[in-house]
C-alpha cells in the first residue's frame, strides 16, 4: 500500500515538473495574448494560432508551422485539406501560402511592436507539427 502512495507521488512531481519546464513564462504569456487581442480579423480566424514560445533578452521566439526543414505545404495540407497541396501552381495553394506569409509577418509586426522586444525570430511548432501527424525533423 505505502508503494502505491510513493508511486502516486512521484507520478505527480513528474507530471507537475513536465508543466513547468514546458510553461510558457509571463513575458511569453503576454505577448500571445496581445497576438490574439490585436491581430486583424484575418490573423484572428486563421486555422493556426500563432504564440511566443519564450522570450529571451529583447527576443522573442515565435511558434511557426514550416521552416525550411518542414516546408509550408505539409502544414497547409492540414490547415487546408481540400486543397491540393501537391500541386504548387493550384491557385488556392498559392492563395493558402501567401495568406499563411501575411499573417505570419503580421503576428510577427505585433510582438515586435511591444516594449522591450528589439527582435523576433521563428521557432519551429514541433509540438503542433507531431499532434497532426507531420515528421519533425530533429534538431
Amino acid at each position: 500500500m505505502k508503494k502505491r502512495y510513493w508511486i502516486i507521488i512521484i507520478l505527480l512531481l513528474l507530471v507537475g515538473l513536465d508543466w513547468v519546464i514546458r510553461a510558457p513564462d509571463s513575458r511569453s504569456r503576454q505577448l500571445t495574448a496581445v497576438i490574439a487581442a490585436q491581430g486583424s480579423a484575418k490573423l484572428q480566424s486563421y486555422p493556426y494560432q500563432f504564440r511566443v514560445l519564450k522570450v529571451t533578452g529583447e527576443t522573442a521566439f515565435i511558434s511557426t508551422p514550416r521552416n525550411v526543414q518542414v516546408p509550408a505545404f505539409k502544414a497547409l495540407a492540414v490547415l487546408y485539406p481540400e486543397i491540393d497541396t501537391k500541386n504548387a501552381n493550384d491557385p488556392a495553394f498559392i492563395a493558402a501560402q501567401t495568406l499563411l506569409g501575411e499573417v505570419q509577418a503580421e503576428a510577427r509586426a505585433i510582438v515586435l511592436a511591444q516594449p522591450g522586444i528589439k527582435d523576433a525570430r521563428w521557432e519551429l511548432d514541433r509540438e503542433w507539427l507531431a499532434a497532426h501527424h507531420i515528421e519533425v525533423p530533429e534538431r
